[in-house]
């Protein structure tokens, strides 16, 4: 007893107690021995059994990520705590993985007993929120908060309100001066958009006006419309600082009852936000959050709202949500940035000198976008005069390029293979298209049939559709008597990819880091282009891949059977794609990526992979033999 008060005098922050209570922890505790290496709790799989207090050896906790790698390893020695912040903020389950290491010896406090020590005793609590809020500057231990298994409920709140106040999208602070008739006022904020104008004297704030106080207060209280600001402004104002937790600004808001907050930094002013931004950004319905996004008004509001999509993707498939819809979601949310970058660009340089459309070609051209995504885009312009060619094409040029550089800012990057409207090659008037089709079809080599593949899923985005089906009706032309080899070049080109299959039916791989894996992207890749070469043969002119099997099936170009095993087998593996990958970003705070560890894949998923591969392999011997005559090439 005596040896464990002694101790307990000396361990933070136990020795802020008083001498009784003590006593009393001293006689709640009780020694656990490791005398060897052992796994004690798995992250946000088991619960602790209490605070473990080190006395001699150490714990080794660590974060474990998807694919079983170890991230922000800590040493827990003695005279210091585990435990903590999974019984009072984690529901119980272990926040992180603990290994204990040979010989340690810790004292245990029972959970409930612990929770009670925290409500008696302030000082000691604060100990621990202090303790907290540091590790809360680890962006990796932030996604563990509340359940990193990340579950619907989590990530709508518990994760959104522990975000800091840097991360929100804050608008810019409008204001007017305190002599500003309140028509002048009204105008100003009808040009900016704002529910709430600021007033300042000598450039200092001093109060605000809103919609719902001009309304009051004008309208509903017969004052005159020249009336000064400053005889109807509120105040005062509140602030807070840019690294509070959303959750602090919700509640000043909520215990002040006012509806917008100023947020400073270093002791300026650098945005204000709204209590309802705050509460509706974490809706959980993509639909809502689609709206989120046509409302934003930067590029760097777009962003932010492009950084929140692996969120809204891992809770869409959680939920069961087919994978086919999450792609329309993606694709949605993607189109509408792109449409407000377009937008912001025409608005900054002028109204464009010819109609044209902004299209998206691969896989954003067949609404089949993931996470790990580059800008595939191109622009088609209608043709001009001879002496309006010249500054036709260098007002589209320079707008690819602005358009291409804000896409690459929010999180679009660059195509490495140049395939964007920013390159001099891919933004053409409609007549250039034509040529640019007739030469592909009409000399295929290996370049032109990957060129042709790409532009084929070409789809519109912004501006005048009419030319994308001019260009279409063209294509449809040019293939009722293509090259002799046309469909030949095609059909090897999308035959390159095989299915990752070892002589003995399991699953090949390839080493990547000190793990094996394979390249789900890779072996997705067959069934989009074997169904793009029937597309092509047939004159379907769907882009996505779905849509193009459901248009042979229709058409009996396929059966019912195969229809069924394509779509499954796609869509199977596109789910698994944008699993992985929402993790490796919303969980992991990694850049996403295609390759899957099959170590880390249950024995159903094992069994599903192969037999989706075997659907890919007996397709891809069927083309051969109708495209290249050729079984065995």
């Amino acid at each position: 007893m005596s040896e464990r008060l002694a101790f307990l005098k000396n361990t933070e922050p136990f020795s802020l107690l008083p001498q009784t209570e003590l006593e009393t922890v001293a006689n709640e505790l009780s020694e656990i021995h490791y005398y060897s290496r052992e796994l004690l709790y798995q992250q946000n799989k088991t619960s602790v059994e209490g605070l473990d207090i080190i006395v001699k050896g150490s714990y080794d906790a660590f974060i474990l990520t998807s694919e079983n790698q170890k991230k922000s390893k800590q040493k827990v020695e003695a005279h210091r705590t585990y435990g903590a912040f999974s019984i009072l903020l984690n529901k119980g389950k272990s926040m992180l993985t603990v290994e204990a290491q040979k010989n340690t010896l810790v004292y245990r406090l029972p959970p409930t007993f612990f929770k009670e020590l925290c409500k008696k005793h302030s000082d000691f609590y604060q100990h621990f929120l202090t303790a907290f809020g540091k590790e809360m500057l680890n962006e990796q231990y932030v996604g563990l908060v509340s359940n990193p298994e990340m579950n619907v409920e989590a990530l709508s709140f518990d994760r959104y309100f522990v975000r800091r106040l840097d991360s929100v999208s804050a608008r810019e602070i409008i204001h007017c001066n305190i002599h500003t008739p309140c028509h002048d006022a009204a105008r100003l904020m009808e040009v900016h958009k704002l529910s709430c104008l600021f007033v300042e004297d000598n450039g200092e704030l001093l109060g605000y006006i809103t919609d719902i106080i001009l309304r009051n207060k004008i309208i509903g209280g017969q004052m005159h419309s020249a009336t000064p600001v400053k005889d109807i402004m509120e105040g005062p104002i509140f602030r807070i600082d840019s690294h509070a937790f959303v959750y602090e600004a919700v509640l000043l808001m909520f215990d002040n009852m006012i509806r917008y907050l100023i947020i400073e930094e270093n002791g300026e002013d650098i945005g204000v936000v709204s209590r309802t931004k705050l509460l509706s950004d974490q809706a959980q319905s993509p639909f809502v959050f689609i709206q989120s996004v046509r409302l934003a008004l930067t590029t760097e509001e777009l962003r932010k709202k492009w950084a929140h999509v692996p969120e809204v993707v891992y809770q869409l498939l959680t939920r069961g949500v087919k994978s086919e819809i999450v792609n329309q979601v993606i694709t949605n949310i993607s189109d509408t940035i792109a449409q407000k970058v377009i937008e912001g660009v025409i608005h900054e340089i002028g109204d464009p000198p010819a109609k044209f459309v902004f299209m998206s070609l691969g896989s954003e051209g067949r609404k089949e976008q993931t996470l790990k995504t580059d800008q595939d885009n191109a622009i088609i312009y209608e043709d001009k005069a001879n002496e309006f060619r010249e500054k036709t094409r260098k007002y589209f040029l320079h707008f690819a390029e602005l358009v291409s550089e804000r896409l690459d800012f929010i999180g679009f990057s660059f195509c490495t293979g140049g395939l964007m409207a920013k390159n001099p090659k891919w933004t053409h008037s409609l007549s250039h298209w034509k040529r640019n089709y007739n030469e592909w079809i009409e000399n295929p080599d290996h370049e032109a049939v990957m060129n042709f593949s790409t532009f084929f899923d070409c789809r519109y985005i912004y501006g005048e559709e009419s030319l994308v089906t001019e260009l279409q009706k063209h294509i449809v032309q040019k293939l009722e008597q293509p090259s002799e080899y046309f469909f030949s070049l095609l059909a090897n080109n999308a035959l390159q990819y095989e299915p990752p299959l070892t002589f003995f039916r399991g699953i090949k791989t390839i080493s990547k880091g000190d793990q094996q894996v394979f390249n789900i992207k890779r072996a997705m890749t067959p069934i989009v282009d074997l169904v793009r070469v029937y597309a092509l043969k047939y004159k379907i002119l769907e882009t996505n891949t779905g849509e193009r099997l459901e248009a042979l099936r229709r058409a009996k170009i396929i059966s019912d059977e195969d229809f069924h095993e394509l779509m499954q087998s796609y869509y199977y593996l596109m789910g698994m794609r944008l699993r992985y990958q929402s993790l490796q970003i919303a969980q992991d705070h990694d850049e996403p990526h295609n390759y899957v560890n099959p170590k880390l894949l249950t024995k159903i998923e094992i069994v599903t992979l192969k037999e989706i591969f075997k659907v890919i392999e007996e397709f891809q011997q069927r083309i051969k033999i109708i495209f290249t005559r050729n079984m065995f090439g």
